[in-house]
């Protein structure tokens, strides 16, 4: 990642722009306010995290975000909201996690929907295996979690057979009703048409 070609724009507002790209970032200075740090890795247009921030003003939300524009539609929506919880980081999710995020810093962190990669050439490409298990556990505090879905079934048991093969976490039950969880404009649209999100839960053991 060349920071320099970043930092050649103006930043949105909410954005977080880091100093440095090779050094731990100090996320928390990024808030106005002290509260619990949540993850939205891929966060697409934006309206799981919006919604989220809205929900929980206690909590601080960062959006990970490869794509520019996607980036200023999330800021551009958290500033016509009012939302000083929320910032919006533009770069890849698991460099992110390996190198910015300092250790034992989130407590929850959420990967709805990543590409699946479906065909087996490509399954290297997945996010979801041990690199990114170690990552995330390394930035997860003591009993943080991380919330998972898919719409992809293949993937979805590619994911368990991960998870459960991975000794940093622990599986948790996940029901409907458990906690406010909105749903992106992805799955809303995609069981109107009679299909469905699967979802895993795990906890990094306190």
């Amino acid at each position: 990642m060349n920071s320099q070609m970043i930092s050649v724009r103006a930043a949105e507002p909410n954005e977080l722009v880091p100093p440095d790209y090779f050094s731990e970032l100090d996320v928390a200075g990024f808030f106005p306010s002290e509260g619990a740090l949540e993850i939205d890795l891929g966060c697409g247009d934006g309206k799981f995290t919006l919604e989220m921030a809205e929900h929980y003003p206690e909590r601080n939300f960062l959006a990970i975000e490869r794509l520019l524009g996607r980036v200023r539609k999330v800021c551009r929506g958290a500033e016509k909201r009012g939302l000083e919880n929320v910032r919006v980081l533009r770069l890849e999710s698991l460099y992110t996690l390996e190198w910015l995020l300092p250790e034992n810093s989130v407590d929850r962190l959420h990967l709805l929907c990543p590409d699946p990669w479906p065909k087996a050439k490509h399954h290297r490409r997945r996010l979801f295996q041990e690199p990114f298990l170690k990552a995330m556990v390394r930035v997860l505090k003591p009993g943080g979690e991380l919330l998972f879905k898919t719409d992809h079934d293949e993937y979805f048991e590619w994911c368990e057979e991960h998870l459960d093969a991975f000794e940093g976490l622990e599986r948790l039950p996940w029901g409907d009703e458990d906690f406010f969880y909105p749903k992106t404009d992805f799955q809303i649209q995609w069981e109107a048409e009679g299909k469905r999100l699967q979802g895993l839960r795990a906890r990094k053991p306190a």
